[in-house]
């Protein structure tokens, strides 16, 4: 599918009344986003597939079930709103979605607190992000940069992230160094405990 398609297909799907919600945990309305793997409560989908799931298959991922999530789904979330200095311009930017331990809850799955998400980009790149770490500094999964949705190209459509300038000990390490467990262009998350 040719990724204009592919992201007007997500925002179309947002759309819709009643496209998706937490409550839901049958398939995804639309395409799905983001896909949840590892120690999950709940799938729906199907096991890892090397001809469909080409991006997956080309980061060496595999996986028995799985939980995708589509755009509406993060939209009917609650969402937060954060206002962090951007390393990529020094400014403070406002990112809005809901918390990124609410959307690993539409799979039913409550990682434990000495567990790891690790989050992982379109491009390979990955993080570890502990559970603690996510619940104390109140990472999202960004949907929207500035009142706008994110596109697929720049840091979107979906961004793990924090509001690094409320932490003391993040605010004061220089913009590069602040944001190193925030994965944009997010598509995966695999629960590890």
């Amino acid at each position: 599918m040719k990724k204009r398609h592919f992201l007007g297909a997500a925002l179309s799907a947002a759309a819709l009344p009643g496209a998706a919600s937490g409550a839901n945990a049958g398939r995804a309305a639309g395409p799905a986003l983001l896909t949840l793997t590892g120690a999950l409560a709940h799938s729906n989908r199907g096991p890892f597939d090397p001809v469909l799931d080409q991006m997956m298959h080309k980061q060496k991922l595999s996986f028995d079930k799985a939980f995708g999530i589509d755009f509406g789904a993060l939209l009917a979330l609650p969402a937060l709103s954060i206002r962090p200095t951007l390393e990529y311009d020094a400014r403070p930017h406002t990112l809005r979605g809901p918390v990124l331990l609410d959307v690993v809850a539409l799979s039913g799955t409550r990682p434990r607190e000495d567990g790891k998400l690790l989050l992982r980009a379109v491009d390979g790149y990955a993080v570890a992000l502990p559970v603690a770490q996510a619940r104390a500094q109140r990472f999202i999964v960004a949907t929207h940069l500035d009142g706008k949705p994110m596109a697929l190209g720049g840091l979107g459509p979906l961004w793990a992230v924090y509001d690094a300038d409320r932490f003391a000990d993040m605010a004061a390490r220089p913009l590069a160094e602040r944001f190193g467990a925030c994965p944009w262009a997010l598509y995966h998350i695999e629960v590890a405990g």
